[in-house]
């Protein structure tokens, strides 16, 4: 049995893969080994006490760029399937297989995080480092929630958002504080926000605070693909999927082409992996 795993900081999505297709599918808490240690990974793995006869496992996943931290969610996987192999890549190889296949192009992650990468058909060419949400991510779902709270915290957002986002969300200052500095994986709890951004983008403020973000994102990551922008330019990720009108709308201004946008790379995986 053939287990794909691909996971963001929010979410996991498994399936499991048998000689004549599909098995079985589950989703769980998103991993990443920069936000949780080993035992907080392998207990969510462990909900997958019924994936049986695992043999070969590839996990794509949020921060899993570096052997250090690929070897850690290797390590984690081999506690609950002891008998499989494990290959752990990172979500932007993820995402360059899913929606280029075997060809040249860009290939993006927009979601509670971001990323991208120059892909040659078979591997990452070039990747500029995403930083996480504190130092890039631009464009992410962590950094447009960063921008929203920050500024109705500063009281810099108008009073009419301001307003309608205490009646949806019941928070006060010192829960916001503490789930961002004090709890597990506050990159989640920001993204959530995403949700308030989408359901009233006919503000102009937060139109303008998504195409602020979009712009960043292509002119702090894409831009830097030198003599390669002419080159489609795919997206996968929440983010990009619910927001693909203003997403192309900044694309278009900026004179670039936008590919395919799919919000989760897990069909496109599963084709890649089927096919070898």
């Amino acid at each position: 049995m053939l287990l794909i795993a691909e996971s963001g900081s929010t979410k996991t999505d498994w399936v499991l893969l048998g000689n004549e297709g599909e098995i079985k599918r589950r989703q769980t808490l998103g991993i990443n080994p920069y936000h949780q240690n080993t035992s907080s990974i392998i207990k969510i793995i462990s909900s997958l006490n019924d994936f049986d006869s695992v043999h070969q496992i590839f996990f794509y996943g949020a921060g899993c760029a570096t052997d250090d931290k690929k070897q850690i969610i290797k390590d984690s996987l081999l506690q609950i399937f002891p008998e499989a192999t494990c290959e752990v890549n990172s979500d932007v190889l993820a995402a360059a297989r899913s929606v280029c296949g075997r060809e040249k192009g860009i290939a993006c992650i927009m979601g509670t995080g971001s990323n991208s990468c120059l892909y040659n058909g078979e591997n990452i060419e070039h990747n500029v480092s995403p930083l996480g949400y504190i130092l890039g991510d631009e464009g992410s779902g962590a950094v447009m929630g960063k921008k929203l709270i920050a500024d109705i915290l500063k009281d810099l957002a108008p009073a009419e958002i301001k307003s309608a986002f205490y009646q949806k969300y019941n928070l006060e200052y010192a829960d916001i504080i503490n789930k961002i500095y004090k709890e597990e994986a506050p990159s989640r709890f920001l993204a959530q926000f995403t949700v308030f951004l989408s359901e009233n983008i006919q503000s102009p403020y937060i139109l303008q605070l998504v195409k602020k973000s979009f712009y960043e994102f292509f002119e702090r990551n894409v831009k830097q693909y030198n003599n390669h922008t002419n080159l489609p330019i795919h997206f996968i990720g929440s983010i990009a999927f619910y927001f693909k009108n203003e997403l192309k709308i900044v694309a278009d201004e900026m004179g670039l082409r936008i590919g395919k946008i799919k919000q989760s790379p897990l069909e496109g995986l599963i084709q890649y992996h089927l096919s070898k």
